[in-house]
């Protein structure tokens, strides 16, 4: 499907010519990326066929903003459990070649729904390398499809540029739990008496788009919870698909964009049943409501876009005598690992001991900073760097321009577990993280984004 809707396509003809070189212009458009075939799907190992049917659209989503000295950012929000380097790669080369945008100017995140479909070679042992031929090739064919469908919306967002007020505000939803910390079957009572364990973060960061008249026209919010609410074979915005719709109902003609927070050890509880997407859809859309209706500071005209990869350093690497050993495992997806790796390891002559791992930094107005954060990012991460930052000020999206992994704070990753470490099989990384991964990230963030 095709169909492109756009927002603030007329913007323009509405406000007065005066305005163009005083302050912010902005454009957003939206286009449908539900694949056309059933192809294989995204996010659970225990998958053993193709989607089968369609609950609801999946969409790409653009926001571009333009400041008053011509400094251009475009933020593109995908429906999409994550994108891996390579494809981030093609999206960045092609909008440069098109638009002539840098690095620093593009924004790739990812709502991590786990019921869209896989995209390239993200979670390549889980998905691809774990599939049959065929369902490669669909695959292969569905990441071209939307490769072009990414470069037609951005460009659709740049030509809507048009004059603008943004504002900024932040509130509050209760719905995502540390998973680490707690049983999900225990939630219900432990919510009730206030005895809930864990680090969240619960806040939800807003961004608002009017026209001089006031008139919403995109509103770009974040929350940091996996997008876990469903399982099944159908093709699923879960909860953030839901917000999205329900506030581009509440305010028609405005475009809706969902970011993902630092949720990689927090969960949407209870879940597992369509009616709970809806409601925590319907949950986060009043909150950022709430927010939209209380008094926003408005942002003067200034956008600083900065982007860094750092060579995030791996434990000792795998020899090829253990990656043969794995290549034997009972496990499926080990084996799918170690057989990546050795082809790897027989064309290159050897493992990389890091990995270039992508830190972007915008800064809006001279209020907002705008961290995003590849992979997927544990609560520690966002709640450090509010503290060491502006704190509500400081937004933190994880899952952001290339998902390779699980990154866990230095608590986490001490402590083990699926988040800790045993979550790299299924992506690919041929070892864990080194111990000062927190400080390496977050030492960059301060670095780049430099207050």
């Amino acid at each position: 499907m095709h169909r492109l809707l756009f927002a603030l396509v007329v913007f323009a003809a509405l406000l007065p010519s005066v305005h163009a070189e005083s302050g912010w212009k902005a454009g957003a458009a939206s286009v449908v990326i539900t694949p056309d075939d059933f192809l294989w799907m995204a996010g659970y190992g225990a998958r053993t066929a193709p989607a089968a049917n369609k609950r609801t659209e999946l969409f790409a989503k653009a926001l571009a903003l333009e400041d008053a000295e011509g400094n251009l950012g475009v933020i593109l929000t995908l429906d999409l459990i994550g994108i891996d380097r390579e494809f981030a790669g093609k999206v960045t080369a092609k909008l440069k070649e098109s638009y002539g945008l840098t690095r620093p100017q593009i924004a790739l995140c990812t709502s991590h729904t786990h019921s869209g479909p896989v995209v390239g070679r993200n979670l390549g042992p889980l998905h691809y390398y774990s599939v049959d031929e065929e369902q490669q090739k669909k695959i292969d064919a569905y990441a071209e499809v939307l490769l072009g469908k990414i470069h037609s919306v951005t460009g659709f967002a740049i030509a809507a540029l048009a004059p603008a007020r943004l504002q900024s505000g932040s509130g509050k939803c209760t719905f995502a739990v540390n998973r680490r910390e707690n049983t999900e079957k225990e939630v219900p009572a432990l919510r009730g008496k206030g005895l809930l364990k864990g680090p969240s973060d619960h806040d939800v960061p807003v961004l608002s788009v009017r026209s001089e008249d006031g008139d919403l026209r995109a509103v770009l919010f974040g929350y940091a919870c996996h997008a876990t609410v469903l399982g099944g074979q159908e093709w699923n915005g879960d909860y953030p698909g839901y917000a999205q719709a329900a506030l581009e109902k509440q305010y028609p003609g405005a475009i809706a964009l969902f970011w993902a927070g630092c949720g990689g050890d927090q969960n949407p509880v209870p879940r597992r049943e369509i009616t709970l997407a809806e409601q925590y859809g319907a949950e986060l859309a009043a909150r950022v409501g709430d927010v939209l209706k209380a008094t926003m500071p408005e942002l003067s005209p200034r956008l600083e876009t900065r982007y860094r990869e750092i060579a995030a350093p791996l434990d000792p690497l795998p020899t090829l005598s253990q990656l043969q050993e794995n290549a034997t495992s009972h496990n499926r997806f080990e084996v799918a690992r170690a057989k990546f790796l050795i082809r790897k390891l027989e064309k290159k002559g050897a493992l990389e001991g890091s990995y270039p791992y992508p830190i972007g930094v915008w800064n809006l107005g001279d209020t907002i900073d705008f961290v995003f954060l590849g992979g997927e990012v544990v609560v520690d991460f966002a709640l450090r760097l509010k503290k060491e930052r502006r704190g509500t000020s400081t937004w933190v999206a994880g899952y952001s321009n290339d998902v390779m992994a699980y990154i866990p704070s230095r608590r986490v990753l001490d402590e083990g577990g699926y988040e800790g470490g045993g979550s790299h099989v299924y992506y690919g990384l041929p070892s864990l993280w080194a111990p000062s991964i927190e400080e390496d990230i977050v030492k960059a963030v301060h670095e780049i984004g430099k207050k």
